[in-house]
Order: C-alpha cells, then sequence, then structure tokens
C-alpha cells in the first residue's frame, strides 16, 4: 500500500537572520526539531498565494524525481519576533501568526552557476518542463533559484509560479497559455530532450497525484477575502489548471523548442 502523501508540522522556536536575496523576506530559523529552515511567511508580499505556489512546485517537483529540500508547516506563535529589533521584521512576523511554510535548510550549499556546472540534457529537459507547467518566471541566469548541495542539484523557491492566481480570472486560457518567458530559462540551451521527457513526467503526474498534492493545502490558506469560491473550490480551481495544463502540455512544449532553436 502507498505511503500517503504528507506533510511535517515544525513549531518556530529561534529566529535568526532575515535571507534578503528576495522580496518577500524569507528567513532561516529553527524549530522544536532542532533543524534549519528557510521560513517563508504568510504575511509577505504575496500572502499565501506563495506560499500555495512553493508547496505546490515542490511537491510536483519532488513527483517528477527532482531534488528538492523537505518542505514543512511551521507554526509562528503570537509571541514570536517581540524581540526583534527591525520594525519591518517585526511587522512581517507578527502578521504570520499560525501557520506558514518551511523548506529544509541546506547548510553549505552553494548557487548553481551555469558557467561552472554543466546539467546533463535529460535532467535540463525535466526541470524546464516543470517550469513551463508551472509557469514558475523565476529560474533566470539572474536569479537561478538552483543550488549544489553534496554535489547534486536542488531546486528552491517556487513561490512565483503559478502567477495566475493573483488575478483570478481566465484560468482556463492561463491553463492553455504558451508561457513565453521559458525563453528566459537558465537550462534551455541543455533542455534538448522536451518531447522524451512528456511523456515520462506525465506519466508520474496522474490525477490522483495532482489531487493529493494540492490537497495538502491547510483551509487556513484558503479563506481568500477578494473571491466568494470556498477553499475546496479553490483547490479544484488549482487542480483542474493543472489538469489541463497537462492535457495541452504541446502548448508549452512548443514554446520553449522554438524559444530554444532562437537562443542557438
Amino acid at each position: 500500500m502507498l505511503k500517503k502523501l504528507e506533510l511535517r508540522t515544525v513549531t518556530v522556536t529561534r529566529y535568526i537572520t532575515a535571507l534578503r536575496e528576495g522580496g518577500s523576506l524569507p528567513a532561516l530559523a529553527e524549530a522544536d526539531d532542532d533543524f534549519k529552515y528557510v521560513l517563508k511567511f504568510k504575511g509577505a508580499g504575496h500572502g499565501v498565494k506563495a506560499l500555495i505556489a512553493e508547496l505546490i512546485g515542490c511537491e510536483i517537483a519532488r513527483a517528477l524525481g527532482l531534488k528538492v529540500p523537505e518542505v514543512v508547516f511551521a507554526n509562528l506563535d503570537e509571541a514570536f519576533g517581540r524581540t526583534e529589533a527591525d520594525e519591518e521584521i517585526q511587522d512581517l512576523l507578527q502578521g504570520s501568526k499560525g501557520l506558514n511554510l518551511a523548506l529544509h535548510f541546506l547548510s553549505g550549499a552553494i548557487t548553481f552557476d551555469p558557467v561552472v556546472t554543466t546539467v546533463d540534457e535529460r535532467t535540463a529537459s525535466k526541470i524546464v518542463w516543470l517550469d513551463a507547467l508551472i509557469i514558475n518566471v523565476d529560474r533566470t541566469f539572474r536569479n537561478t533559484n538552483m543550488l549544489i548541495w553534496h554535489k547534486e542539484l536542488w531546486l528552491i523557491d517556487h513561490g512565483a509560479a503559478f502567477y495566475f492566481h493573483h488575478s483570478w480570472v481566465n484560468r482556463e486560457k492561463h491553463a492553455k497559455s504558451p508561457f513565453t518567458l521559458i525563453k528566459d530559462h537558465v537550462l534551455l540551451p541543455q533542455a534538448t530532450l522536451l518531447q522524451e521527457v512528456d511523456a515520462e513526467c506525465k506519466a508520474l503526474l496522474t490525477e490522483e497525484k495532482i489531487r493529493e498534492i494540492v490537497n495538502l493545502l491547510p483551509q487556513e490558506w484558503l479563506t481568500w477575502e477578494d473571491i466568494d469560491e470556498t477553499p475546496e473550490e479553490i483547490k479544484e480551481a488549482y487542480i483542474q489548471f493543472l489538469l489541463i495544463r497537462l492535457e495541452h502540455s504541446e502548448i508549452f512544449i512548443k514554446e520553449a523548442q522554438d524559444a530554444r532553436k532562437a537562443l542557438i
């Protein structure tokens, strides 16, 4: 019997430092399991939608056999952060009470540099395919969002994916979009096997797997003031977006292949 997909829940015990590389002010923190995590706050710029994108993006990548850090739910106590001197960070912490998201901190990891490290064609193709599927705008030469840890490639930061959810209109149109920004993907030059990995990835991302991943989303992230849909209806919208996108994957594959030809 297959093990049910679940995320652990930890309680943040110590705020270590802000990680100012991103606009959302993630932090390095320690939790009650004595591990360090990169903590993503629901009180940051794009709120829970960035956490939703992070969770779904990471777990889809994991389902495809790509390496991503463990994702956990991270509880932030009401009293947490009162000793923080930086007012901006204190406001962020106070606005993030309750359930947030955290990724296991890969201590000693270095930022992926395409000049230094060459990624094999199959892996590159699979990562480009993933980012085209989830419309992830943020894996470019300027910001690769990949790390080398123990001589292996790890994917991080999927919070900018699924950007259709910031407007929440024309969802089917977004699902069938070619995703033109794939032209800026850092691994596009090596992605020669997109057609081949398409079949492999779609076989792994069954409807059951998609539903299992999206159903990880906690209720408290799914009560949006600007729309009337219930948490279950919001989950179903993400599921249908992904299923439609998978069904029409030839649209984003052709866009990536055409962009790659333009590069070389």
